[in-house]
């Protein structure tokens, strides 16, 4: 009897586990009562012979894919039926009601299935036939390997938005503070700017915005000046220092995470408030948003870290950790730096990362040189460790500025293991505004290669971001590779221009006013069928 449900799973799980799951590989699926009455369909008549066939060995052979964790295997099936009352022929064999003598389909897959069975025995394929879970874990792929690779930079801090504040030429610090120099101005209200012309009003924003540039440019350089200061101080005790930290040391309560849409008074969101403390050491908890309701919710832990270590020397360390009743996930990134007065660079880091039930480890060392004002050279190392196998790299990269706004960097990496090499580099030109970084106008133009298994891919890409005017912004991206592939993508943000939305909004509308016609004719189609 076909049981539709999974009361005979157990049964077979147990047979698989003492007998190995090789022993499905010369099994015969035998169903007996093949001439018996048909169940009744939905509709209240019997099913049709061959679709509930195909039905019952569909479910079997499903039974033994989930017993061996295998789909690859097909068992073939066998009708037997030895009613005394079943239809016979002429010659007295007994005929199923699809017409089949089952005595001889039977004969013949027994005596084949022994023919293959010797076969497989005289010629040694039994080894290459494995039935089961697959053993090895998927390998990456080397240009993945060599990508992640020659993007990666030394981090010192966990927050990167002081990144900019580091590669701020030295010419931006020379000049003059524009925004003290300034005239007063006045603060129209909302009732006075009303009742000035357009004219007058597109002046008065613009005013406003030209303040606005020179004030962020006189806080950028405040905080690149007490930055300079703070390192060249490293290592001096005060009085005052010693008051910052015990003022650092107050805790900071850190704003509540967003309450879920079905709150009530079991949500447990209260029980994890976070506190920011001057002990450089921040965990949050992490969110699971597909949670149960009446759940707790957070099944991982956030941890960010930097510290000074010695003099001179700063650890980072960022990662996060999940966990359930069926995976565990861990994420962490460290580095431990050496940083030289002069302006060098020198990192070691381990990066940890799950994958599957496998862990991908990257140990790596790099080197950055300040070789002149403007010119930067990274070099560096990393051995990746995945499956038993190992992978190393190695990178050169090279960056030099022309004044304050335009840069050139060149970089060339190398990534092996497994028997296989991956070569790639890129060469990239950009063009900074003249307000950069305070306003975030960029224009860059890349070229890169990779060369793999013979095979060499070539690549341009193009990314601009800019100021349509005061209220909207662009981004612009495009790239196009040797095999014809390619991307264009554009962005934009406004915060005044409300017939944007509207034009994205009639496209969508007309969208779906032609698929619609698609849709009629394939359901009309369907009908006459």
């Amino acid at each position: 009897m076909i049981n539709p449900g999974y009361c005979d799973f157990p049964l077979l799980k147990l047979i698989t586990e003492l007998l190995g799951p090789e022993l499905w590989f010369n099994t015969i699926l035998v169903m007996t009562h093949s001439s018996a009455a048909l169940p009744e369909g939905p509709d209240g008549y019997p099913v049709s012979y061959n679709s509930y066939v195909t039905y019952c060995t569909d479910l079997m052979r499903h039974c033994i894919h989930q017993a061996i964790l295998d789909k690859k295997l097909e068992n073939p099936v066998i009708l037997v039926e030895n009613d005394p009352h079943c239809k016979t022929d002429n010659r007295g064999r007994k005929i199923l009601p699809n017409g089949q003598l089952w005595m001889s389909q039977f004969l013949l897959i027994c005596i084949c299935t022994k023919i293959l069975g010797d076969v497989n025995t005289l010629l040694g394929f039994e080894d290459c036939v494995q039935l089961g879970p697959l053993s090895k874990t998927r390998l990456p792929s080397l240009p993945h390997l060599l990508s992640s690779f020659l993007k990666h930079h030394i981090q010192l801090n966990p927050n990167t938005s002081n990144d900019k504040i580091d590669e701020l030429p030295l010419t931006y610090m020379d000049e003059e503070d524009e925004y003290d120099q300034l005239p007063p101005i006045r603060i129209l209200t909302r009732a006075q700017f009303e009742k000035l012309t357009n004219l007058q009003k597109k002046a008065y924003l613009d005013e406003l915005d030209y303040r606005e540039t020179l004030y962020l440019k006189k806080q950028l350089k405040q905080e690149f000046l007490r930055k300079k200061e703070n390192k060249e101080n490293i290592g001096v005790a005060s009085d005052d220092s010693s008051d910052k930290q015990e003022d650092a040391s107050t805790a900071v309560l850190l704003p509540d995470m967003t309450v879920p849409p079905s709150f009530d008074s079991d949500s447990p969101v209260h029980r994890f408030r976070c506190l920011v403390t001057g002990d450089q050491w921040l965990a949050r908890p992490v969110l699971d948003p597909h949670g149960w309701d009446h759940d707790v919710g957070f099944d991982g832990v956030n941890l960010e870290t930097a510290a000074k270590i010695r003099e001179n020397v700063v650890a980072c360390v960022i990662g996060q950790m999940s966990k359930d009743k069926q995976d565990f996930s861990i994420q962490s990134e460290s580095t431990a730096a050496f940083i030289d007065p002069r302006g060098s660079i020198y990192s070691v880091g381990l990066d940890v990362q799950s994958a599957g039930k496998e862990l991908v480890c990257t140990i790596r060392s790099n080197t950055k040189l300040k070789n002149l004002k403007n010119n930067v050279t990274e070099c560096g190392v990393s051995v990746t460790s995945f499956a038993d196998k190992y992978y190393f790299g190695t990178k050169i990269e090279d960056s030099f500025s022309i004044g304050r706004r335009l840069r050139f960097a060149i970089d060339a990496g190398r990534m092996g293991g497994n028997g296989q090499v991956a070569y790639g580099g890129s060469v990239e030109t950009t063009l900074r505004g003249k307000d950069y970084p305070v306003r975030n106008e960029v224009v860059s133009l890349s070229m890169t290669f990779l060369s793999f298994n013979k095979e060499t891919v070539l690549g341009g890409n193009l990314q601009s971001d800019f100021r349509l005017t005061r209220g909207t912004t662009m981004s612009l991206n495009a790239n196009l590779n040797s095999r014809k592939m390619g991307e264009v993508s554009m962005k934009v943000n406004s915060s005044e221009h409300v017939q944007i939305a509207l034009v994205a909004v009639v496209s969508i509308f007309r969208a779906f006013l032609r698929k619609k016609p698609v849709d009629d004719l394939q359901s009309r189609k369907a009908l006459e069928r």
